[in-house]
């Protein structure tokens, strides 16, 4: 890593009031008389949910005194039992004694005719009641399919029939209801009334889907917040004219199923109609990440650390530098066949956790250090993707969901609570180096000088690594283009742009697309972006087109 761093809709999808769409019925013909769609003049109120709620406190009274006389010069009130804070002093005794109390010299208590200013003094404490309003949870919606197989590879739903698509309102409080579930498809309005749930069949669309709106109304007397979702449907008979099927992608915070497409919803972009391109996709057995490549990096170490007995060549099977020799790496090849595919299973296991391609991730470690979790030339490089600092800088920063995960095994839970940006630059420091040292499996007293277990925890450090910069990568073509990442590139570029990234860093990025948008204007390919990654970025090409590949 050297960063281092629609169509029109076929049919109106509308309900007929107390009718809630079954799989089975079609749309009704024409919508509602009386029903008004969400409209800025006509908007669902949205979540509405306070109670007043009897909380038990002990209010604490001090007063302010001065040294020179002990007189009160004013009196506090707090719910706490140590020493007055600034803000309360302020706001009970006024700027004036605020402003000299908050410098005055410290007080040496065995000379306390010599001190100045105020000192304070509990006086009283009592337990009181207050009320306080408490927003309680509100309702909600949700979207997804009926009757549709999930395909786990590129997370592209396929229909056997015309996908119906399910808008479900869920009230978590008890006692209350959901009444209606309404919204929009494609701008034309639709509700299911007395229904918690709306189910309708939708239509093919073109290769950017539809927008949906949708929300619920609950008895409480407010809504859910309103929700959007792209929906896009494909129809291909997969080589058999007589069998049509539907591929249905759904880009929403509230859908469910099985995840989009790693980053999907991060670009605003569908991934390809019918699965993915191999490089980024996920297979159903480990097996088929198999692979047996003679890699000289990797037969180098495998000797060096003896495990190949390579004594019966010429130098010990290896030239100057520590360089393979042909007789080396014949010695060599089964060892490195079954070493680097040791950690095909676990590959399979992350990418299905995190949605991060399998094959994505294995090209990557073969490409950044062939498979030995090490340490790359002494060059600061480690591990099986080869992370430095400036890479785990990427990886806190991009993704939130990982720093939380990881910062409290490094320090203690209020300090990471403020946020990866919000920690001094030591603290920034200490959480970078320990990220590295999580995925550098170097260990002198291991045997072959590895700790394979630290190797293992490595590969999901690495498919975080891998989301932190394709977020980082939305935001640089944002930043350059003022465009929605995927209204600039297809998802499989859009991939190839977050490789640069992570390769050759966001400035090499940021000057590609730049220069690229200049020439060829929007929206962009790799081809165009490519010819643009020139100087210390120019290896960046290389680097992805054998990812890729």
């Amino acid at each position: 890593m050297k960063k281092r761093g629609t169509t029109n809709l076929l049919l109106l999808l509308i309900a007929i009031l107390n009718l809630a769409f079954t799989s089975a019925a079609p749309p009704a013909p024409a919508s509602t008389p009386d029903l008004e769609p969400a409209s800025a003049s006509n908007p669902p109120p949205g979540p509405d949910r306070f109670a007043i709620i009897a909380v038990e406190y002990t209010a604490y009274e001090w007063n302010l005194r001065l040294w020179k006389d002990k007189s009160t010069a004013c009196t506090i009130y707090s719910e706490h039992d140590k020493v007055p804070l600034p803000w309360e002093v302020y706001r009970d005794c006024g700027e004036t004694i605020y402003d000299k109390w908050i410098v005055q010299p410290p007080c040496n208590i065995n000379e306390v005719k010599t001190c100045v200013g105020y000192y304070a003094v509990l006086v009283d404490s009592v337990q009181k009641e207050k009320e306080i309003a408490m927003q309680l949870p509100a309702a909600s919606a949700w979207i997804s399919l009926e009757d549709c197989e999930q395909v786990l590879s590129s997370a592209t739903n396929i229909c056997e029939t015309k996908p119906t698509l399910v808008i479900r309102g869920q009230e978590p409080l008890p006692n209350y209801a959901i009444t209606s579930v309404q919204g929009t498809y494609d701008g034309e309005p639709f509700s299911c009334d007395d229904a918690d749930v709306c189910k309708f069949r939708i239509p093919e669309t073109n290769e950017e889907g539809v927008k949906v709106e949708f929300w619920s109304y609950s008895n409480y007397g407010d809504s859910s917040l309103v929700y959007t979702a792209q929906v896009r449907v494909q129809t291909a008979d997969e080589g058999d004219p007589d069998q049509l099927y539907w591929y249905v992608d759904i880009l929403s915070s509230q859908w469910q199923g099985i995840a989009v497409a790693t980053c999907s919803e991060a670009w605003g972009v569908f991934p390809p109609v019918g699965g993915m391109p191999e490089w980024l996709s996920t297979p159903k057995q480990s097996e088929q990440l198999s692979s047996d490549i003679p890699y000289t990096y990797l037969a180098a170490n495998l000797i060096l650390q003896g495990a190949v007995d390579a004594s019966a060549c010429p130098d010990g099977g290896l030239m100057p530098g520590n360089v393979v020799n042909q007789c080396g790496l014949e010695k060599s090849r089964d060892a490195v066949r079954e070493w680097q595919n040791q950690f095909d299973e676990l590959i399979l296991g992350t990418a299905r956790e995190t949605s991060v391609p399998a094959r994505l991730l294995k090209n990557l470690f073969a490409r950044e250090s062939q498979f030995w979790p090490g340490i790359y030339q002494a060059v600061g490089d480690v591990g099986l993707g080869q992370l430095t600092e400036n890479g785990a800088d990427t990886t806190l920063f991009w993704n939130r969901s990982f720093f939380n995960q990881f910062c409290p095994l490094v320090m203690d839970s209020e300090t990471c609570g403020a946020g990866y940006a919000n920690l001094d630059g030591d603290q920034q420091i200490e959480l970078r180096r320990a990220l590295v040292g999580s995925v550098n499996a170097a260990c002198e007293e291991c045997p072959l000088g590895l700790d394979l277990t630290q190797a293992d925890f490595s590969v999901g450090v690495f498919a975080h690594t891998m989301i932190a910069n394709c977020e980082q990568t939305g935001q640089v073509i944002y930043n350059y283009t003022g465009e929605a990442p995927g209204e600039v590139a297809s998802y499989e570029d859009l991939w190839k742009f977050t490789l640069v990234n992570y390769n050759a860093g966001g400035g090499c990025l940021a000057e590609a697309v730049s220069l690229a948008q200049a020439t060829s204007g929007l929206p962009l390919a790799w081809e165009d972006l490519a010819p643009h990654l020139t100087g210390a970025c120019s290896g960046a090409v290389d680097y992805v087109n054998d990812i890729s590949q």
